[in-house]
């Protein structure tokens, strides 16, 4: 398993009080879609789980992951531009 580290962090919101976190990794991305994600079920958020996932198992690289992280959280509402 590879930890597949971002060329840049991703900021996000998280939680009630939106305290921002800032997202290094897809193995980072993937635990937190899988666990703490506001609008789970849509398209954007199944296809960053899925690159997030196939990232940490080394079938794709960190930037595809990165950038569909960046459109579920956009779609989600909390990412930090």
């Amino acid at each position: 398993m590879h930890e597949g580290w971002f060329a840049e962090p991703v900021a996000i919101t998280v939680g009630i009080v939106g305290d921002i976190h800032h997202i290094s990794s897809a193995r980072q991305a993937a635990a937190l879609l899988t666990q703490h994600w506001p609008d789970a079920g849509t398209p954007k958020y199944r296809a960053a789980r899925q690159a997030c996932l196939a990232a940490v198992h080394g079938e794709k690289p960190p930037d595809v992951a990165r950038a569909a992280f960046i459109e579920a959280a956009r779609e989600a509402r909390i990412l930090v531009d």
